[in-house]
């Protein structure tokens, strides 16, 4: 569902933003949702987010990364709210964090009850991440309505567009050497059978 409507003012969403945090943290089974995610790292396989991070380790990076997503959540719930535009509420979001909201939307139904006991819905859509082209970038009104609701980011995590694409490129010439190709999408490994 989408509308006309505009974004609203950082400091508007960074207020609707913490009183939806505050509620989903509140909720009895939101620990357990993200103790769960941090600690189930082995499906964590991505190729182009988590390692745009300076030496990084899914075991060291995956409760800051989770923190990190659950507020980005609150900020495109609130959005959502205060606009009832999707399309609005999906924000550019810094590639590492973003995969880590793909992560934790995989709780579905954990995240289903906790949608229905808080009255806050999750609202993440992967096809609206294709119509919003404009990568996340410091100073950008994510950035700006994160800022208000929750202090500053954090700069491991919180890559700008043009270091991210950098290190994209660096990680496609790594990758090239043993097969893999437009950023993780072909391979030409050939697994003959024994």
């Amino acid at each position: 569902m989408t509308t006309e409507t505009a974004l609203p003012a950082p400091a508007d969403v960074a207020a609707r933003a913490r009183e939806i945090h505050r509620a989903w943290k509140a909720d009895a089974e939101m620990t357990t949702v993200l103790d769960g995610c941090a600690k189930y790292t082995s499906d964590w396989d991505d190729f182009y987010g988590g390692p745009l991070i300076s030496t990084y380790s899914v075991a060291r990076d995956a409760v800051h990364l989770l923190d990190d997503a659950l507020k980005v959540m609150a900020l495109k719930s609130a959005v959502y709210e205060l606009t009832g535009d999707e399309l609005l509420a999906e924000l550019p979001v810094p590639v590492p964090v973003d995969v880590t909201c793909h992560a934790l939307c995989a709780q579905f139904t954990a995240l289903s009850r906790i949608q229905s006991r808080t009255g806050h819905a999750f609202v993440h859509s992967t096809v609206n991440e294709h119509i919003v082209t404009t990568p996340w970038d410091a100073g950008d009104y994510t950035h700006q309505a994160y800022e208000a609701a929750f202090g500053p980011v954090n700069d491991r995590y919180w890559i700008p567009a043009a270091e991210a694409e950098r290190r994209r490129q660096v990680l496609d010439g790594r990758y090239a050497t043993i097969g893999i190709t437009d950023r993780g999408m072909t391979s030409a490994i050939d697994y003959a059978a024994a």
